[in-house]
């Protein structure tokens, strides 16, 4: 545990230190609706304030990885429906691990929603998320659950290489994400190191692959002249603009960007299954072990998995987990992806060597 704080914190300080202040796990929503919300607490009135922590008597306290242009809408609704009061800390999903691990049990939060599966497993690894009810864990395929129970996929995303149509031939297109490490790549690539997606991917590439060749890679990245950015969502926005002819990110910022904007001169590339570059993961949620609202907790995380909830992510063009509720426009249904045959729950056991192959390829 120690390792991994020490290593969380070096991390979230680098990140800190990023050229456009916004937070480096924090999923950036579209560029219309753009906020920085790193390191704000938002009640249901969405009146926001810092440091705020809850009573014994207070709201629920929902620390989330996931923007407030995502989550809010579906906060303000459980509430309505519920009578249940939510008070959420938004900042990075690596951010607010750090946090939870450096609270431990005087942690004022009762629900984590992060970013990816490798965080959240970390904390799962800790012993800080206590096992959900099996009428929760059966709502998702089984792929996109902890293996043990303790926290469970709200929806899912899948890693792409975004690129620039004015500046990158089909045909030049990598064929697989060992690729990017090549000449013709240098200084083209954006990448964003310390973005808690991006951190998941490498814990999947060291699954896949050892930690000698994910070294290699990062290393060759690294030498590369790549583009550091402090995440997915300005990675796009260069690329939509012309200003970076590729990136590493997800596959539903394009597609917001497209929603906003119209036709864009970009267009998303699927690695194929077994690569590394084209893993498919889950954003979780689990329930604090220490929660002194166990049950209200709890129901918020079904609440996450309800149609409406669902509906709302597919909106944003991320893909619903629940059975039936749709596929983002446009794309392969889920079961259709192409992935990385991996378990999620391992995700959190490479998260240690995942951080410091990052710190120390020279990526951040």
């Amino acid at each position: 545990m120690r390792r991994i704080l020490a290593l969380l914190t070096v991390l979230t300080l680098v990140a800190a230190c990023g050229g456009d202040g916004q937070s480096t796990t924090t999923d950036a929503p579209p560029t219309s609706a753009a906020t920085d919300t790193t390191n704000t607490t938002v009640t249901n009135d969405t009146t926001a304030t810092t440091g705020t922590a809850a009573t014994d008597a207070g709201p629920l306290v929902l620390y989330s990885g996931r923007n407030e242009n995502f989550v809010q809408p579906v906060i303000d609704a459980f509430t309505a429906e519920t009578g249940i009061e939510v008070e959420v800390r938004y900042a990075g999903t690596g951010e607010l691990a750090t946090t939870l691990m450096a609270e431990g049990d005087a942690t004022p939060a009762d629900v984590f929603w992060a970013q990816d599966p490798a965080f959240i497993g970390g904390i799962a690894k800790e012993g800080m998320l206590t096992e959900l009810p099996e009428d929760i864990l059966s709502l998702v395929p089984e792929r996109f659950a902890d293996s043990e129970g303790r926290w469970v996929g709200i929806t899912g995303r899948s890693r792409v290489f975004v690129y620039s149509t004015d500046l990158v031939a089909e045909e030049d297109l990598p064929a697989s994400i060992w690729e990017v490490t090549e000449p013709e790549w240098a200084g083209r690539l954006g990448v964003a190191p310390t973005n808690g997606s991006f951190v998941a991917f490498v814990t999947g590439m060291i699954l896949a692959e050892g930690e000698d060749r994910t070294r290699e890679w990062l290393e060759g990245v690294a030498a590369n002249d790549p583009v550091i950015f402090d995440g997915n969502g300005p990675i796009v926005d260069a690329v939509v603009a012309g200003d970076l002819d590729a990136g590493l990110v997800n596959h539903y910022y394009l597609l917001q960007r497209i929603a906003d904007q119209g036709e864009v001169p970009a267009k998303n590339h699927f690695f194929p299954s077994g690569d590394p570059g084209g893993l498919v993961m889950a954003a979780g949620a689990g329930v604090l072990s220490v929660s002194e609202m166990p049950d209200e907790a709890t129901e918020l995380v079904r609440y996450l998995l309800s149609g409406e909830s669902q509906a709302h992510f597919l909106t944003l063009f991320e893909y619903p987990l629940i059975e039936g509720a749709g596929t983002p426009e446009g794309q392969l249904p889920l079961d259709e992806l192409p992935t990385l045959d991996i378990s999620l729950t391992d995700t959190a056991d490479t998260l240690d060597p995942a951080l410091a192959l990052i710190s120390e390829s020279g990526l951040s």
